[in-house]
């Protein structure tokens, strides 16, 4: 049987897929006239469906609603179906026609919007089909998880706030998560369903919390408390030790709650552990866990782990909710501590915990097999697809469509579809061996962002060929040993940074397998010899490779050629990674674990999980995550920088 594969762009519906080019352009310009005056030029063409969502959405808001269900009929099955649904159901709760809202919700397949989800809770709690204190328990859910200013959720929470089910404590829960996290708009939206000038003067807050808590007036202001505790939260993401000492004034006792001070030592805590500050657990200990959120107790866990206190890693791994302590992250601290205990059931108990997690996919999975003993070992691969299999998959009319969409250079619609077929279009996705033989297309098609990503999505048959590709072997593989790197390791990071898409684009600017920023490729490109280099040549695959990997190595060099140390400076710069390594020396799980930004903490564990497994695949040998991961400290002041303009 003939494989599907890829055409490429010589192969042409040429005055079709010209009308999908221009309508796409016509509706990044919002042109309604022009998408539908282009409609019937596409008509029969693979992606009709995705040029008749652009003409729809672009006149969303003037569509009668049976030209809309029209709309929806005629792409009926299709990611863009679902697509427009989604669109107009956020239209349908915003101008409150509960009406259609009603008819079109069990209709969306997708069910992954938390506005839509917010405006049909509010709308089954108004009539009858849910409980008032069950859906304010659901919408609350959704708020606090809401990252931005929103519509749908602040809808419902109006309601239920008006209604006496929701209570006012989940409105300051809400903003002061968002000052915690730097989002005071959300705040300030959040604070308007209580009262709008709290609204405006959070803005002052926000800009100046040290002059807002030196006023003489704010002590006494009515109900002014929980405005200081947010002006406090905003103090400390800059100053945890201000913040402490502002705190700690008579005034502020005597005013905040116990829960109020609790959550602020929490968050004064996280932000000087952030800092990797030496007082932060001091300042945990003011507190009480109780009143503390998820993450104040998951770096008080990095705190503790840092100082070897063990017995406060247990306390605040114990403090957090039943969902986090169930992360392999704390399952694999958690076991730690037990066994620092070093008595009988602690070691035992410790025992099954990491059993619980012990695989080669993932970070502390990993950490946890060689704690038990064993190795990441090469994996056996499953059964090969039969010919039916691989002929249902091809016939794939979701599939076919997002491979349609990539040859013609719309990569991200594409995408979308992909995802779509293979996860949402019936519930709970494709069956293993279906996501197997999509990943297969997507593996023989080049598309090998699509071939990790759906091969992930299996849940018992594991094929670590698709979920760790190999593209451009000989190229990597030379380059590397050539220059004295793990080969390994550089499909690792490669992995993580571009997923082997040679033409990814970050929103920073970086380009192409290795994710190299412009500057960073001008001074390795001039370090290395390449004069005649021009920026243009970092999308070239070979030239990516070679300047991507020199830097790589360069940074491997100047951090003592430390894995943990190299990666972090790849993703967040040296001048961070040169800074996080002072202080105590530290098993390098344990560095890892503390690195302050969320990005770079999950890059490190990615790539170097990964280089583990691809280690196992290249060589077919054991291989140890813990070696790779040695001891991170300080640099011996007697060496020498190897590069210290390293950018």
């Amino acid at each position: 049987m003939a494989a599907l594969a890829l055409p490429s762009l010589a192969w042409s519906q040429a005055p079709a897929d010209q009308a999908l080019l221009d309508m796409r352009d016509a509706f990044r310009r919002n042109n309604a006239t022009q998408l539908s005056a282009l409609l019937p030029s596409v008509r029969g063409h693979a992606l009709e469906p995705m040029a008749r969502y652009w003409e729809t959405r672009a006149r969303l808001d003037t569509a009668s609603p049976d030209q809309i269900r029209a709309a929806l009929d005629a792409m009926a099955g299709t990611y863009w179906e679902d697509r427009l649904r989604n669109d107009w159901l956020l239209q349908l709760g915003r101008t409150r026609d509960w009406t259609n809202f009603a008819a079109e919700l069990p209709r969306f397949r997708m069910n992954d919007d938390r506005q839509v989800r917010c405006y049909g809770l509010l709308l089954d709690a108004s009539n009858g089909k849910l409980a008032p204190d069950a859906a304010a328990q659901r919408v609350r859910q959704e708020w606090l998880a809401q990252r931005d200013t929103d519509d749908g959720c602040q809808t419902a929470a109006r309601a239920l706030l008006e209604s006496g089910h929701l209570t006012a404590q989940t409105v300051w829960h809400r903003a002061r998560l968002a000052m915690e996290t730097g989002r005071p708009k959300v705040a300030s939206q959040a604070l308007a369903l209580l009262k709008p000038e709290w609204a405006a003067m959070l803005d002052d807050i926000s800009a100046a919390p040290a002059k807002y808590l030196d006023e003489k007036i704010t002590a006494i202001r009515p109900r002014t408390k929980e405005l200081v505790t947010l002006a406090i939260i905003r103090l400390a993401s800059n100053d945890p030790d201000g913040a402490a000492a502002e705190l700690e004034r008579t005034r502020w006792r005597a005013q905040l709650t116990h829960e109020e001070k609790g959550w602020l030592w929490g968050v004064i805590g996280k932000r000087a552990a952030q800092k990797l500050q030496t007082n932060a657990l001091d300042y945990f200990a003011k507190g009480d866990t109780r009143h503390m959120h998820d993450d104040h107790l998951a770096w008080m866990a990095r705190a503790a782990l840092r100082a070897s206190r063990w017995d406060t890693v247990r306390e605040a791994i114990g403090a957090m909710s039943d969902t986090q302590q169930r992360d392999a992250t704390w399952v694999y601290w958690q076991a730690r501590a037990l066994q620092a205990r070093q008595d009988p059931a602690s070691a035992a108990r410790a025992r099954q915990l990491l059993e619980s997690i012990a695989s080669p996919h993932g970070f502390y999975e990993q950490l946890a097999l060689e704690d038990l003993g064993r190795r990441v070992a090469p994996q056996p691969l499953p059964a090969p697809l039969t010919p039916q299999e691989i002929a249902n998959a091809e016939r794939d009319p979701g599939l076919q469509r997002a491979l349609t969409a990539v040859r013609l250079g719309l990569r991200s619609e594409g995408v979308r579809e992909w995802n779509y077929t293979v996860a949402l279009h019936t519930p709970g996705g494709m069956e293993d061996r279906e996501l197997l033989a999509a990943a297969d297309i997507a593996c023989r098609n080049a598309l090998w962002d699509r071939c990790i990503n759906t091969s992930l999505r299996t849940r018992d048959q594991v094929h670590m060929g698709q979920r760790f590709p190999t593209p451009y072997k000989d190229a990597v593989v030379a380059r590397a040993r050539d220059i004295g790197l793990d080969p390994a390791y550089v499909y690792g990071l490669i992995r993580q940074e571009s997923r082997f898409v040679t033409e990814a684009r970050s929103g920073v600017g970086a380009s192409g397998l290795m994710q190299v920023m412009p500057a960073t490729a001008r001074w390795t490109a001039k370090k290395i010899g390449l004069t005649d280099f021009q920026p243009h040549q970092i999308n070239d695959k070979d030239t990516n490779i070679r300047i991507g990997t020199a830097y790589l190595k360069l940074a491997l060099d100047d951090f003592d050629g430390s894995l943990p140390l190299a990666a972090a400076a790849y993703n967040a710069g040296p001048n961070r990674s040169r800074a996080w390594r002072n202080g105590p020396v530290l098993a390098g799980e344990v560095w890892t674990e503390n690195i302050p930004f969320e990005e770079t903490r999950d890059y490190v564990k990615r790539v170097l999980s990964n280089t583990t497994l691809y280690a196992a695949q290249l060589t077919g040998q054991e291989q140890s995550l813990r070696a790779r991961l040695g001891t991170v400290g300080p640099r011996n002041a007697a060496t020498p920088e190897p590069s210290p303009d390293l950018p």
